[in-house]
Parts: C-alpha cells; structure tokens; sequence
C-alpha cells in the first residue's frame, strides 16, 4: 500500500473523529436545518449531477453493465425530487441522541438514566448507488456520527458531485466539514486501509452484492453491520387470493428487479398451483420474467429448468426462481435453507398459518400479503436508510438515524458509598 493513500485515509480519519467530537455541541435545530440545505441545494445543483450521472451511465453501456443495474444507477428528476423528500422527512423526525431510553433507581439510592447517544465514525462502503450518498450523509448528521463515504467506481462521478452538496450545506450551517467525508479516489487500496483503521473508525457499513459484503467481513478489524444479498422468497399458500396474489407478486418482482428487495424465489403451494398457478406464471412470462423451475413448473410453456445453483440466488434481474411445495413446512424448510435472512413473505388469508411462518423463520423482515418492495427505510419511516442489516447484533432490518446510535449509563446520587 503506498504511502499516499495510507496518509489520505488517515488524514480523513483524523478529520471525521474530529468533527464527531464537535457534534455534541450542535442543536437539533442546526442539523434540520442543513438537512434542508442540503435538499434545497441538490435542486439547486441538479443539472450538475444528472450531468455528472450521464457520464457514470455511458461507463456502464461501455462496460456493459445489466438494465437493472444500470436503473439502481439512474438518476433523473424524479429521483433527485424523492431524496429531497427524504431529507425533509429526516429533518421531521425526533432527534435520536440524548434520548432517555430507560431509568430506574435501585435500593442503594442511585439513579439510573441509559441515555443514547451516537456510535462515532462511520465508514460506508457502497456500489452503483448513489442516493446512498445522501442517505448515508443525511443519517449521520441527524444521528450526530461522521461518515466517510466509499462510492463503488460504477457510481464515482455521481456520488463526487452529491457530495459537494453535503459540504455546501455543511458550511453554510456552520457544521464541521469533516463531518461527512468521500474518498476522492478509486484506488481499492484505500478500502482496505479504511477497514483497518481500528483509531478512528468505529463501524463499518457494506452495502452492496454478496462480493463486496464478505470481503468487508474478511478484511475488516472493525465491527461490521452485515447486509448480505437479498435472497428474498414468496410463498403462496392454498387458501391466497388470485387477485391479490398477482398484483403483489408482479410488484415484488418487477417494479425495480434490481433491488435487494426485490422477489428471487418463488415457492407456491400444490394446491393453489392447481388452480391458479399456470396463469401467475404467463402473467410473469408475458411481461419478460424468466423463470426458472422445478420439474412441474418447467412443464408451464416458456419456462426453463431450474439448475441446483437456481435456488439461492440473488438475480437482480427479470429472472426467477420458482418451486412447488405441499404447504407452509416445506416452504419454511426451503426458506431456511437457500434464504439469506432479508426478507420473505407469505401470501395467505390464514392469520395463523402467517404466525407458524413468522415464528419460524428469522429474516430480519418478514411480510404477509405485502410486496418484498417495501422492505426500504423510507417506507418503514425512516426517511431513508444505509442499508438492511441481517445480523442479529445491535442493527437489524434498514438502518435509519435511530439505529446509528449506541447508549450510555448516567448514574447520579448525593454522597452515596457502596457498602
């Protein structure tokens, strides 16, 4: 590793635990405040970006990346419009540090207050999505932590000129610069020196495909908040309505393939596929899913067999996986086998065989008779997110500013000793 890159990191490093410690004197009021810039000042700036963003898309045709990871890449007014909207809905939300989580006194007479405060320095380490930028950026600031942002190569451009919208806003607020920083270079090198740097990073955040997450875990000396691919499977039980079933079905697979929400595995039961199955898979067909089945579905026209290396997969594409199973066990047992603890979802009018299939599976969301789309901070409320975790310590599901935050203990007396 050259010494240029080892002194760059360390010099952002210094800066982000710098501008954290700066932070506990901030208002809430403040950091609302250069949310809004921030929002005002992307409009502002838009024609840059979409610019910036152009020329990220013609290095994707000439690297001839996927349509659908070329549309987790796209930006355009609307989605300029949607982030701002975001940041409006950050801004409204309750500040979540110095919040009294719980107290108690104990019979000594000490008075107990858990009170939350942020983590510290946050690396976030993203792919060819760049409102992960602004999202990263945003959270951090409402939750009082500094980032250090690592846009993949695929999203460089656009996520450059995001970020200098963050600086704007934050010096036109009077926040620390070094609040949310960007590595301004594509050297992998630079990655690595990041995960290592145990004396001013405190957690690191891989939001990306199965890749770039297991390398993070693998080089890391930091904790990481795991976001391991979306393997995310639907099962259709005998007693779901077709109507209904179609419309979240489609939704889950079609409305953004490229997604981690995006439906990869699609489990119907016997019974139902009797009835209704047939049809489901020509509505999917006819509108340019491939599927890819068992020995009974493969008998569906325009439907290929399904290999071992089919199920389990992430696709982010018009590709799905499709099985036929005798009812919610089998379902369960497959889920908990190829499933990658994301988010699965039952489709079913029967409150009690939804409860069988939530107890005994452990994705970090779990749906009934919803699109797998929604499994999105903002649609949770959080106004946006830095990803879904799927571990099970400290974070878990999207990541939004009140899961950035660690506690503390305030203990309080007057005069007391321990006998």
């Amino acid at each position: 590793m050259t010494k240029d890159i080892r002194d760059l990191v360390k010099n952002l490093g210094e800066k982000a635990k710098k501008a954290n410690a700066e932070m506990y004197q901030i208002s809430t009021e403040m950091k609302n405040k250069t949310l809004r810039q921030l929002g005002e000042l992307i409009w502002h700036d838009k024609e840059c970006i979409l610019e910036e963003n152009r020329k990220d898309l013609m290095k994707a045709d000439q690297n001839g990346l996927s349509a659908s990871k070329k549309d987790r890449l796209l930006l355009n007014e609307a989605r300029l419009h949607d982030i701002i909207s975001s940041l409006s809905m950050i801004a409204k939300q309750d500040d979540p540090i110095g919040q009294v989580i719980d107290q108690w006194t104990r019979p000594s007479g000490i008075r107990i207050k858990k009170v939350s405060t942020a983590i510290g320095v946050i690396g976030v380490i993203y792919e060819s999505r760049p409102n992960v930028t602004i999202d990263a950026g945003a959270l951090c600031i409402k939750s009082g932590n500094s980032a250090i942002l690592r846009p993949g190569s695929d999203s460089f451009f656009s996520s450059i000129s995001l970020h200098e919208c963050i600086k704007k806003s934050l010096l036109s607020c009077s926040l620390p610069e070094g609040l949310i920083q960007i590595i301004p270079i594509k050297d992998r090198e630079a990655v690595s020196e990041l995960l290592q740097m145990t004396d001013y990073l405190d957690v690191v955040v891989p939001r990306g495909g199965k890749d770039l997450v297991e390398l993070v875990q693998k080089i890391a000396k930091v904790p990481v908040f795991s976001h391991l691919e979306g393997v995310v499977h639907a099962y259709i039980h005998s007693d779901a309505k077709p109507g209904l079933t179609k419309r979240v079905i489609i939704n889950s697979k079609l409305r953004r393939p490229g997604i981690c929400g995006a439906l990869e595995c699609l489990l119907i039961n016997q019974k139902y596929f009797l009835r209704y199955g047939k049809l489901l898979l020509k509505d999917l067909i006819d509108q340019g899913v491939e599927i890819r089945g068992d020995s009974t579905v493969h008998l569906v026209p325009g439907t290929s067999l399904a290999k071992e290396g089919d199920w389990g997969k992430e696709y982010l594409d018009k590709i799905l996986a499709v099985k036929i199973v005798d009812g919610v066990e089998e379902a369960i047992s497959h889920i908990q086998k190829f499933g990658s603890n994301h988010t699965d979802c039952i489709l079913t009018e029967d409150d009690e065989v939804a409860k069988l299939f939530f107890s005994q599976l452990d994705s970090a969301i779990l749906m009934q008779n919803v699109s797998t789309q929604f499994a999105d901070g903002g649609e949770f409320g959080m106004g946006g997110e830095i990803g879904i975790a799927t571990g099970k310590l400290h974070a878990r599901g999207p990541i939004g500013a009140h899961q950035l935050t660690s506690f503390k203990y305030i203990v309080q007396g007057k005069g007391i000793v321990r006998k």
